[in-house]
């Protein structure tokens, strides 16, 4: 029996007795009221899932019954019926937020199927992603057993995503803890499809999947044009699964012409993946090109300072002169800025805007206790940034472009992965800080935990000295030194961190956009 509690107010409601005793064999508890004054004072006593309301009653009318229940129980589920078809009468009663409305005359089935929807809908929903993700499982799992290419990893990544964000929406912590599990076994086998192939990509590009440091020339480039003014947004630390949940959200504005990802290069920090994405270059060749323009690991200041710089090179290098205008948003007030700027930008063929927020939102996770709190997990982590975006500049300045009919890009540099399992590592003191790569000489570490790679040139990484390696955090471990060790790891356990090999910070979003 369900203890899912209706309350049906009709002024004839004897004449609704079958329908009535129809759900009440369907386990539903009912309560009649013959009145709207009558079933104002029953809601007022005692909790109730869902109203039929008739619309026409002596006395209080449906409407005004409708709108008095509203002002103290405003999230109750208000179901309107009526005889009357009228215009007038449901845009009122929609105006009053009804929550679905049925014309007289109603048979049993029609009473069900609301009910189910309005009340059941989130068991319904629960049952058969339970059911879905059990099917698909077995399909993934085969997946993950066969010799993929990167497209077939991006199509499983996408699937995984796909019903982890399904399963949130259930009740079925058992069947979350079977993905989590299998995200685990594809993240180490992705790994060593990373470890295995990497290099190759780097000197073999017409095999390679696109990646940070061609991103550019094979996938905005060829979008610039004379006829349309388009945006670069660079969303620092943007997630696949983000992208997800921001999607809806800017569909309201723009089409989605093409939805894509790319690889972030390793290490996948801002430093070498996203001065490699401005640059169309890879680390050793700034370095090598523009050596005013690259900081090392243990050089001073900021790391990336020369992001206009690098993208003037590039389109110089690509054969296009045309000014652009570059931005890098930091705080609300330098965003809304921006905004006021768009109707100046329409006048350059392209614009570059970086958002910083995601990554700040994931530093901030790692070193503020109220973060910590409001990203708990991975939903909140998402949540936490649709509830941003909704608030922030960024969507205001994309409703300036889309009401010009610009087109937009969004991309990012690299993605983040919640780490949890610490992995030790020895080093001097010059070695970086970075909590998913290390660089230095002499390293210390446990081989079966990383992805090392011991002659930086074959990755095209910068090489300071005769002994320096590079080594990167497999899925979700962080290097953690053994001084001090047990404070270390409880700090940086369960924080968000990137420089690593996982399918979060590697595979990362590319969508073009055009206006509505």
């Amino acid at each position: 029996m369900t203890n899912i509690r209706i309350l049906w107010a009709d002024d004839e409601i004897e004449l609704l007795r079958p329908h009535i005793i129809f759900l009440n064999e369907k386990g539903y508890q009912v309560t009649s009221a013959t009145s709207g004054g009558e079933a104002i004072d029953l809601i007022k006593e005692q909790r109730y899932d869902l109203v039929f309301l008739d619309e026409n009653m002596p006395g209080k009318s449906g409407l005004e019954t409708l709108s008095e229940i509203k002002s103290f129980a405003p999230s109750l589920p208000i179901v309107m019926i009526t005889k009357s078809e009228e215009e007038s009468i449901m845009e009122e009663a929609i105006g009053s937020k009804i929550s679905d409305y049925l014309i007289k005359p109603v048979n049993p089935n029609q009473i069900l199927m609301t009910i189910k929807k309005h009340i059941d809908t989130a068991r319904l929903v629960s049952e058969k992603t339970t059911i879905g993700y059990q099917q698909a499982f077995r399909n993934i799992s085969m997946s993950l057993h066969n010799n993929m290419s990167f497209s077939e990893w991006e199509d499983v990544y996408k699937k995984l995503i796909y019903w982890e964000i399904e399963l949130e929406k259930s009740d079925d912590n058992g069947m979350v803890e079977i993905l989590d599990t299998q995200k685990q076994e594809a993240n180490n086998l992705f790994a060593r499809f990373i470890e295995e192939n990497y290099i190759d990509w780097l000197h073999q590009g017409d095999n390679a999947p696109i990646m940070s440091h061609n991103v550019f020339k094979k996938k905005i480039l060829p979008e610039i044009n004379q006829k349309d003014t388009t945006f670069l947004i660079v969303i620092d630390n943007l997630r696949l699964d983000q992208w997800q949940l921001l999607k809806p959200l800017i569909e309201e504005m723009f089409w989605i012409d093409k939805e894509d990802t790319y690889l972030s290069i390793l290490p996948t920090t801002t430093q070498y993946a996203r001065n490699s994405l401005f640059a169309g270059l890879l680390p050793s060749d700034i370095e090598k090109l523009y050596p005013n323009l690259w900081s090392n690991d243990e050089d001073d200041g900021g790391k990336n300072l020369h992001e206009k710089e690098l993208m003037e090179l590039q389109l110089k290098r690509l054969g296009n002169t045309d000014r652009f205008m570059y931005n890098k948003v930091l705080n609300p007030s330098y965003g809304r800025k921006v905004v006021s700027e768009i109707p100046n930008q329409m006048q350059n063929k392209f614009n570059v805007i970086v958002y910083n927020f995601i990554d700040m939102l994931s530093h901030a996770r790692t070193d503020t206790d109220i973060i910590k709190e409001l990203a708990e997990d991975e939903a909140a982590y998402r949540s936490l940034t649709i509830s941003w975006f909704e608030h922030s500049p960024l969507k205001e300045a994309l409703k300036e472009i889309a009401a010009r009919k610009g087109k937009v890009i969004i991309t990012t540099d690299h993605g983040s992965i919640k780490v949890k399992e610490p992995s030790k590592v020895i080093g001097d003191k010059t070695v970086n800080s970075n909590l998913r790569y290390k660089q230095g000489k002499n390293l210390t570490y446990q081989e079966n935990e990383v992805f090392a790679i011991t002659k930086p040139s074959d990755a095209f990484l910068p090489r300071v000295n005769v002994s320096q390696t590079f080594i990167f955090a497999r899925n979700d471990h962080f290097f953690a030194y053994p001084n001090n060790y047990n404070h270390y790891v409880n700090y940086y356990k369960n924080t968000f961190q990137h420089g690593g090999i996982s399918m979060e910070e590697m595979i990362v979003p590319i969508i073009h956009l055009s206006a509505k």
